[in-house]
């Protein structure tokens, strides 16, 4: 009789797993690259274009550069980036914490809806900068016209944005929460406000680039310092490098901005589907 024996085969060997972080460095780094070459290749095209003009129609980078470092010298440049910042985050964030809740409430009652939408609908065609000399009229040159204005362009987008959300909202999960018997509190808190999440991110992140674009005109028209009235006196003063300056600091900083409430949102937020 004679006895077949078989042997399973040796397992093989698996290669352990690299973490995830190591597979996920390449792509980092090789956008990391290809954003600082994308940079260096525009600061090579706007040097050789300058060398074509004047210094007063279009100064080089290194001579923009010169005029950084002797504003930062005596303080100007960070003076003013200061003022800017603090107008447009007071002023931002007054317009996300008034806005989520009236567009919660507009999506949520549908006769407050009706009534506001009017007033809504007009206000969000008027830009803020037709409404400086009223805010200076009204509030004075002071801080409290600017930030108003910030709030103005703030407050519209966020309400809108958050309306959006709420009407998104899948009706079946509305129906599921009333027939476990939430309440309209409880439906609220638990259903209609983590759907509405990502759409309020999205328009407080485009409220945040509105808010740069009005800054710069309440400053020029009336104000004593920020990157608007930088700007301005650059004007007055032929100093285009100080205008290239502002314009610089201007982008740098809504990009910080921006890299923050990004990054804060996405960390905090990605249970609710905030994932950029």
């Amino acid at each position: 009789m004679t006895v077949d024996v078989r042997t399973d085969p040796a397992p093989a060997s698996v290669a352990p797993r690299r973490p995830t972080r190591r597979r996920s460095a390449k792509p980092r780094l090789t956008r990391i690259g290809l954003s600082v070459l994308s940079v260096a290749l525009g600061i090579l095209v706007w040097d050789l274009v300058s060398r074509n003009y004047t210094a007063f129609f279009l100064p080089s980078p290194m001579l923009t550069w010169q005029g950084a470092v002797d504003l930062i010298r005596d303080g100007t440049l960070w003076d003013s980036i200061t003022a800017s910042s603090t107008r447009i985050l007071t002023g931002w964030a007054l317009g996300v914490v008034i806005g989520v809740p009236v567009g919660l409430l507009m999506g949520c009652i549908p006769w407050l809806r009706l009534m506001l939408d009017p007033y809504i609908q007009f206000f969000r065609f008027v830009p803020p900068i037709a409404f400086v000399t009223l805010a200076i009229i009204w509030l004075g040159p002071g801080e409290a016209s600017k930030v108003a204005l910030i709030f103005y362009t703030t407050v519209f987008i966020v309400a809108l944005n958050t309306l959006a959300g709420v009407l998104a909202v899948d009706d079946l999960r509305l129906r599921a929460a009333r027939a476990l018997g939430a309440s309209p509190l409880r439906t609220l808190v638990s259903v209609v406000l983590p759907s509405t999440v990502p759409h309020v991110v999205t328009g407080a992140r485009l409220a945040m680039g509105n808010s740069f674009l009005t800054i710069v005109s309440a400053e020029i028209v009336a104000a004593q310092s920020g990157l608007g009235s930088l700007i301005w006196t650059a004007r007055n003063y032929a100093k285009t490098e100080w205008v290239f300056v502002g314009i610089l600091a201007l982008g740098l900083l809504g990009y910080l901005f921006d890299w923050i409430l990004r990054t804060v949102t996405r960390t905090t937020l990605r249970r609710y589907g905030v994932t950029f």
